[in-house]
């Protein structure tokens, strides 16, 4: 097990740890969370012996063995599957032993050699790192691409296929999630969910944390409290905790106020002096009760746009990719669509499938290959890229990005105005002035979202906008669009942030953007078959040597052309024909018939979900006035009101299951129509 017994650790003058101890035990999954600043990967440094404790000690067994995602850029000539691969520093080392023992000729080495090999798995290494590799998103003919034809969000992908390629007893996982697209981190969920050894996790994804962890650390002003339970249950526990306290406290203070006033009054008085002085030790001696430390926590909200232009945009005959050569690269074709004022749409879609180039084209950050989009009077487009610095400037500081805005936008804005409206974005003294090249990537997606909210659009395109966003700043971010007047397009693997935002969802695919007809978790499930197909596609593609695919540059998703709509399209320009159970059929009657399977499945749905519904009522009535019941018991009351309460409660939970086993009945027979 690990266990770390009152450590203190600092950091130049910060304080990390204070005597903090905690013990994990093994096979233990851990969730690492605290704001950003607080000391997490500090922590992480020193599990891996990078720092050392001022004081306490750390216990790791010193048989086990450790891997982490490493995080400087890789710059390797290596192919992607080599690169993996050499993540097995075990197998690594066995296979350096047999070429020593080769050059020596020593038979006996030799064997040996070859013994250690086959114990650690060597005859399957090369597909297992090959399937790691697929797992998080990559094409099978970019699997002997060399490391450095990657653009970097794609090398730390191979970066984390390298750490999990190791044999571990011990993994460590720091913001694993950042350069995923939804389909790669389903994957990873469930990689991790298989994973036999101890591991430690920092990430702001609850429903990440939620899915692959069993306990929560809390670090927080140098202290860790373990809790049992995923991220959920910590927020739950840490809510009583808090009313807890706070309680204790008001009753503590009332009783503080009572004895001083006491003293007040009779400790002139001889006569009461002896009780005075008594009451004085009793205040002496009583451990205080800290108030809940109320936290500044981050908000913004979006200012009022000018106008709200229905419909904002209007797509006809849209053709969605790029130009390489002078040749065009279609991903998505035939495209109409239009996005109308107050809509909330999420776009869904596999890795590849054109998701980023939709949103970049609309954004004007690429340009349309045919078709038209037409936008409404007074169309303001608020643009988050998926690399923060595709719309940053390195060498710039945050107030001059802001001067350069304020000349195009409102040239009368004084410089102290905009020093004013940073600080409200955290940039407040020195960091106002300091290179945008060198901030981290939370304070670089900070800056995006403060140059987007000044620019009062009513048109939202975001793309993945809660890469390196702490959870305090991707709730803020999600109140925020929630109170938003305008429109917004919203691409993320963030599933918390979908649920709340989201009102409707497209799904891009098969060259094509439809409605998506579910939620979340229907759409996991459509992921995995979506894989598994373009998977097969690739394989028999690949095997067609007089067709090779594309090979281009992997700065996003278009480039990554899974789709079978260019390879097959037409030389009418019509979209390609996919084959739909055997038979091939046109896109336009693949669409019918799915939109008839859809709207039967609908039909037969309506009563199930219009009953689910009212249950849904029902139990957040039910759980609202538990709620409030729970907190009289705590703010205290009489025998008379407690037997009431305890009475009332006791309903209340039986109803809850009532409701609760016709709920799950509800939802199994939702899943089999």
């Amino acid at each position: 097990m690990i266990v770390i017994q009152d450590v203190v650790l600092r950091r130049g003058a910060k304080v990390v740890l204070d005597n903090a101890s905690v013990t994990i035990n093994p096979g233990e999954k851990v969730g690492l969370i605290g704001r950003n600043g607080a000391g997490k990967s500090s922590l992480f440094a020193l599990l891996n012996k990078t720092l050392s404790e001022d004081k306490g000690e750390v216990q790791i067994p010193s048989s086990w063995r450790m891997a982490q995602v490493a995080q400087e850029m890789p710059d390797s000539d290596e192919s992607a599957t080599d690169f993996v691969l050499s993540g097995d520093t075990a197998l690594e080392e066995a296979n350096n032993e047999l070429k020593r023992a080769e050059e020596s000729q020593d038979g006996m080495a030799i064997a040996h050699a070859h013994l250690t090999l086959s114990d650690l798995g060597a005859h399957d290494a090369n597909s297992r790192a090959q399937s790691l590799i697929l797992g998080l998103g990559f094409r099978p003919d970019q699997l002997m691409n060399s490391v450095n034809s990657f653009s970097g969000g794609w090398r730390m992908r191979l970066q984390l296929a390298r750490a999990l390629m190791c044999p571990s007893d011990l993994l460590l996982l720091d913001e694993p999630t950042n350069h995923l697209d939804l389909d790669a981190l389903v994957w990873l969920e469930s990689w991790l969910q298989r994973y036999t050894g101890t591991m430690l996790v920092i990430s702001h994804d609850k429903e990440f944390l939620d899915a692959i962890t069993r306990v929560t650390l809390h670090l927080e002003d140098a202290k860790l409290t373990r809790y049992g339970g995923n991220y959920s249950t910590f927020e739950e526990l840490k809510t009583q905790q808090l009313l807890l306290q706070q309680a204790a406290f008001v009753k503590q203070s009332a009783r503080i106020e009572h004895l001083q006033s006491f003293i007040n009054r009779f400790k002139a008085q001889a006569s009461k002096a002896k009780q005075a002085q008594s009451r004085v030790k009793a205040l002496e001696r009583m451990s205080r009760v800290a108030p809940v430390a109320g936290t500044a926590d981050f908000e913004f909200q979006f200012k009022p746009s000018p106008s709200l232009p229905n419909p904002m945009i209007s797509l006809k005959s849209g053709e969605f990719g790029y130009l390489t050569g002078g040749v065009k690269r279609t991903i998505l074709g035939d495209i109409n669509r239009s996005v109308l004022s107050g809509q909330r749409i999420g776009v869904l879609g596999a890795n590849g499938q054109g998701k980023s180039t939709f949103i970049k084209t609309i954004a004007k950050a690429m340009p349309l290959l045919s078709g038209s989009i037409v936008e409404g009077k007074g169309l303001r487009i608020g643009y988050f890229a998926q690399q923060e610095l595709d719309v940053l400037s390195p060498e710039d500081s945050p107030l001059m990005h802001f001067i350069r805005l304020a000349k195009e936008i409102a040239p009368q804005t004084r410089e102290q105005e905009l020093r004013n409206y940073l600080g409200t974005f955290r940039f407040v003294n020195e960091m106002v002035s300091q290179p945008v090249g060198t901030l981290s990537g939370g304070e670089k997606a900070r800056l995006v979202l403060a140059m987007i909210v000044w620019q009062k659009p009513n048109l939202l395109l975001l793309d993945e906008p809660t890469n390196h966003l702490d959870l305090v700043t991707r709730e803020a971010l999600g109140m925020a669009l929630n109170q938003f007047d305008g429109s917004v397009l919203l691409v993320s693997h963030d599933r918390a942030l979908l649920r709340a935002v989201c009102d409707e969802f497209w799904l891009v695919g098969r060259g094509v953007i439809e409605d998506f007809v579910g939620d979340l978790d229907d759409y996991q499930q459509y992921l995995l078959a979506e894989a598994k197909r373009i998977k097969e596609l690739m394989k028999q593609e690949l095997a067609a040597k007089d067709n090779p695919p594309y090979r281009g540059n992997s700065a996003d998703d278009s480039s990554v052309v899974t789709s079978t709509y260019q390879e097959s399209r037409t030389k009418s320009k019509k979209l390609a024909q996919p084959i739909l159970d055997g038979e091939i059929i046109s896109a336009k009657e693949r669409r019918k018939r799915e939109a008839d399977l859809r709207n039967q499945k609908k039909e037969q749905s309506q009563p199930l979900t219009k009953e689910i519904k009212s249950i849904d009522l029902k139990l957040s009535q039910l759980t609202a006035e538990k709620a409030g019941l729970e907190a009289q018991l705590i703010e205290g009351a009489t025998p008379n009101e407690l037997a009431s309460i305890g009475k009332r409660l006791k309903e209340i939970q039986s109803e809850l299951e009532i409701q609760e086993n016709r709920w799950m009945e509800l939802q199994e027979s939702l899943e089999n129509t």
